[in-house]
C-alpha cells in the first residue's frame, strides 16, 4: 500500500476481497495535504512501513536508500529518492514480470505529476529554491530517464494543493509529461527554477499541522 489515508477499512477489504495481505507499507514523502493512515495500517496487518532514509520520523519505520530493489513475486519495486517536494520524496519503479520484464509504470508521489510538478515551498521560507534544484535535478535526471511508455501514478491530480495546474486524470505517461507538461517545456535549469518558484498559492494552514502529526506518528 502506497501514501495510505487516514481510513484504512477500504485497503483491508479490498485485500480480504483478493484474498491477498499487505506487506509494504510505503510513503513516497511526509505528507502534509492529509494526515496518513501507514501507522493505523501496520497496526492492523503487522506490516512494515518504509520512508526514505532521509525521513526523519519518530517512529518504527524501515528506511530506503536510491536504487534498492524489493521483490514481490512476480512484481519488482525499485526506488528512487526523487526530493525537491519534500527533501524524502521518493519515486517507485514497478515492474510486473507477469507483463513483460521491463518496467510497467512509476509512482511518482508528488514530485511529477499529471500536468504539473510539486512545489518546492512547503518546508517555509529560505528552503525553496534548494528545494527547487533538487526537484529539477529529480525530474530530468531520473524521472525523464524513463522510457516514454512508462505509465506515471501520482498522489495527486487536480484539485490537489501540492502543486498548480495539475490536470483532472489521475495517471499519464513519461512522454505525454514530457512533451505537454508546461513546466517540462523549458531549455535551461533557470528557467525551470522560474517557473515551479513563480505563482505560489498559500498553502492551507493543516499542511504544517499534518506534517508534525505523520512525522511523529500521532
Amino acid at each position: 500500500m502506497v501514501d495510505p489515508q487516514l481510513e484504512i477499512e477500504p485497503y483491508l477489504e479490498a485485500a480480504a476481497q483478493k484474498s491477498m495481505r499487505v506487506t509494504h507499507i510505503i510513503e513516497t514523502h511526509i505528507q502534509a495535504d492529509h494526515v496518513s493512515g501507514a501507522r493505523r495500517l501496520a497496526a492492523a496487518t503487522g506490516a512494515p512501513v518504509f520512508f526514505h532514509e532521509s525521513a526523519d520520523v519518530h517512529f518504527p519505520h524501515v528506511s530506503v536508500t536510491d536504487g534498492e530493489e524489493h521483490e514481490m513475486g512476480n512484481v519488482r519495486m525499485t526506488f528512487l529518492h526523487t526530493p525537491g517536494h519534500t527533501p524524502d520524496g521518493v519515486s517507485i519503479v514497478v515492474t510486473d514480470r507477469t507483463r513483460g520484464p521491463e518496467p510497467w509504470f512509476v509512482l511518482t508521489g508528488d514530485t511529477l505529476l499529471a500536468g504539473g510538478v510539486g512545489r518546492p515551498d512547503l518546508l517555509g521560507e529560505g528552503a525553496e529554491a534548494a528545494l527547487a534544484e533538487q526537484l529539477y535535478e529529480s525530474i530530468y535526471d531520473k524521472l525523464l530517464k524513463l522510457p516514454d511508455h512508462i505509465e506515471v501514478y501520482p498522489a495527486h491530480f487536480g484539485g490537489a494543493a501540492c502543486g498548480k495546474g495539475l490536470s483532472g486524470k489521475p495517471g499519464s505517461t513519461i512522454g505525454f509529461e514530457r512533451r505537454f507538461n508546461p513546466a517540462l517545456q523549458f531549455t535551461s535549469k533557470a528557467e525551470f527554477l522560474r517557473f515551479v518558484l513563480a505563482d505560489l498559492p498559500p498553502q492551507p494552514e493543516v499542511f504544517a499541522l499534518n506534517r508534525r502529526r505523520n512525522l511523529t506518528g500521532e
